[in-house]
């Protein structure tokens, strides 16, 4: 490393805790409030820092809000191929566990809390409403789906299971049942204990409509 870029890495790292620091913030209004009634100085009352601070990382609050969405996203994203590769990893797809229990610990990260879900629906509903804003939504729950069809597959294969819908309509609508159960939970004030039991046993149902054991003529 050059002698300018050691001199400006304190910088650099000071900029980059302020803009995670706002972003933080921003995350948990947007989720309790919404992004219309969100502002500026809401998020910075929240984060500890002026607005100079705000529109030194932020052209505005429509451009912070997008890069917390994909942020939000990929986050997601990522955790749930870390979770496959772990529970790949581990041989949990060959033990005697109950199938949905492994898609359970799959995706328990995604929507996990209340203000989660809050930031969440947000989300959706701002991509209902911008073209743009939802092409970079629906791409980023197509990368989710894709990693849940793996899983699928994969429980498919070593359980001696078939599939009564293809895997990735199955993908779908086990994700799509889980965003509605947590946004049901939360309009109703369920604690994370509750709605996860809420969710084991919705998705349960769920998983023994679109799984069945192989019979002699499915050979």
């Amino acid at each position: 490393m050059s002698e300018p870029d050691i001199q400006n890495a304190p910088s650099r790292r000071s900029r980059e805790s302020t803009r995670a620091r706002l972003l933080d913030a921003a995350a948990g209004v947007f989720a309790e409030v919404g992004l219309g009634e969100a502002s500026v100085e809401r998020i910075c009352e929240r984060a500890g820092f002026t607005r100079g601070a705000f529109y030194s990382n932020f052209a505005s609050k429509d451009e912070m809000f997008l890069e917390l969405a994909t942020a939000v996203a990929r986050e997601r994203v990522s955790v749930v191929r870390a979770r496959i590769d772990e529970i790949s990893a581990a041989g949990e797809f060959n033990r005697g566990d109950a199938d949905v229990l492994v898609i359970i610990r799959a995706l328990d990260i995604v929507g996990d809390d209340r203000l989660s879900t809050l930031l969440m629906n947000e989300i959706s509903i701002r991509a209902m409403r911008d073209a743009e804003f939802a092409a970079a939504y629906l791409e980023q729950i197509g990368e989710i789906t894709d990693e849940i069809v793996q899983l699928i597959d994969e429980i498919v294969e070593s359980k001696d299971l078939r599939l009564r819908v293809p895997s990735h309509d199955a993908a779908r609508i086990i994700v799509g049942v889980w965003d509605d159960v947590s946004s049901r939970c939360a309009m109703s004030g369920l604690s994370t204990a509750a709605t996860a039991a809420a969710r084991t046993r919705e998705l349960g149902q769920i998983v023994e409509l679109v799984l069945g054991r192989r019979t002699h003529s499915d050979a």
